[in-house]
């Protein structure tokens, strides 16, 4: 059961779906999925507004859409808060439980925010790596980019949710044909012993994120980002990126990088 008594209600913003799995990747970090509307149509790295019904209103917030377009089911990634309005509740969903999603997914995270180019990076920390989650899973980036780095910073290697996923993406039965040997996934950990540590900034600052995968350093006339994380990482990368002349893109016109604004809590 979970600490919400009353039934969600639809209305022009939310769809009702239902809870269809659950996992806890440690005390602070959990995925879930739901059903989908099939009138819901979004593009992979867009967020939705998700929630539950608490004292009879709507209490949702932003999260990305961690599965691709073309799922049938809506999966979620998401902190912990034991004092957080929503996910003090949130955290306590069981399958059958019903959630509120909101019928306009938006988000600065898409493929046509950003100009052509030849590698694209996916920078994420936390649960920042949802929405590349369903970009490294949509054959289109892959039609788009000759290589694709994605890198996941967190504080613990128990946090690297999805690690096992990312790791054997190119062997996926589905969609090993379109990622082969182009998606490159590249944890690190700020706290505690691991093959690759540090914040990502410095780690593209030094040239080592370069170096252990064989790429050229950062260079706007071929390279594209994606940046998702908390307020300090975002705050750090676009001052690193401005100051080698990466210009910030959107869909009115495109450039090349682009970083999600919205966050969960």
């Amino acid at each position: 059961m979970t600490a919400v008594t009353a039934a969600p209600k639809a209305n022009a913003a939310f769809n009702v779906e239902h809870v269809t799995h659950v996992h806890h990747w440690t005390d602070q970090l959990f995925t879930f999925r739901t059903t989908r509307s099939p009138a819901l149509r979004f593009q992979s790295g867009q967020f939705v507004m998700i929630g539950l019904e608490v004292a009879g209103r709507p209490l949702v917030r932003a999260y990305s859409i961690a599965s691709p377009h073309y799922a049938e089911e809506l999966e979620f990634y998401s902190i912990k808060v034991a004092d957080g309005p929503l996910t003090s509740r949130l955290q306590s969903i069981q399958v059958g439980d019903e959630v509120l999603v909101g019928r306009k997914p938006t988000g600065t995270l898409v493929l046509d925010a950003l100009l052509p180019g030849r590698t694209l990076y996916l920078l994420a920390t936390g649960t920042g790596l949802a929405p590349f989650l369903s970009l490294a899973r949509d054959p289109e980036v892959y039609d788009r980019f000759e290589r694709v780095v994605l890198t996941h910073t967190c504080r613990a290697e128990a946090d690297l949710g999805y690690r096992e996923l990312l790791e054997t993406l190119h062997a996926h039965p589905e969609l090993g044909e379109f990622v082969g040997e182009r998606l490159s996934y590249y944890p690190t950990l700020t706290r505690g012993a691991f093959k690759t540590q540090g914040r990502i900034t410095d780690l593209i600052e030094s040239g080592k994120l370069a170096r252990d995968l064989d790429l050229p350093p950062l260079d706007p006339s071929n390279d594209r980002l994606m940046v998702c994380g908390g307020p300090p990482m975002l705050a750090d990368l676009r001052a690193l990126l401005d100051a080698r002349g990466f210009a910030e893109g959107s869909l009115a016109e495109p450039g090349a990088y682009v970083y999600e604004k919205a966050f969960a809590g």
